[in-house]
């Protein structure tokens, strides 16, 4: 389903998408083409593109094509979903360790567009975070892991 959404394939176009979107959620997922949870995720994006169409915009991007972004956003795990408005990074608390983005694949299109409503309101209202309508359970686990330099 990656064929109807959106694609962004470099950092200047990236850049363009992030300044130029205003009064809707920006919506970036990374990952690539050919991993079965992308394609998952893909598919949910895709279903309900027209459903978000007023609060959202969604693009894809490789996340070999732009790794500049790939190394800011810390993108180790894919698919990653980020989220802006009006050229700001919105912060999730997803009840995990990083509120930068989100890890994996949503359980279902509701879901999504659960998110997609709780950003979109916390944006109106000035925040920069916001808490996740999200059930801890519905919330794919993983642990972030540091290595000494």
């Amino acid at each position: 389903m990656s064929y109807v959404l959106s694609r962004l394939s470099s950092k200047k176009e990236l850049d363009r998408a992030i300044k130029e979107t205003e009064d809707k959620v920006l919506v970036l997922r990374f990952g690539k083409d050919n991993d079965l949870v992308c394609m998952q995720l893909d598919e949910i994006l895709a279903k309900n593109q027209h459903a978000v169409s007023q609060m959202a915009t969604i693009y894809i991007v490789d996340v070999d094509s732009v790794p500049v972004y790939a190394r800011y956003f810390d993108i180790t795990l894919i698919p990653a979903t980020v989220f802006f408005f009006n050229g700001q990074h919105m912060k999730v608390d997803w009840s995990t360790p990083d509120h930068t983005k989100f890890i994996g694949s949503f359980k279902c299109s509701q879901d999504f567009i659960d998110v997609i409503e709780v950003v979109y309101r916390g944006a109106m209202k000035g925040k920069l975070i916001v808490e996740s309508p999200l059930a801890p359970q519905d919330v794919p686990k993983y642990s972030l892991l540091y290595k000494d330099f």
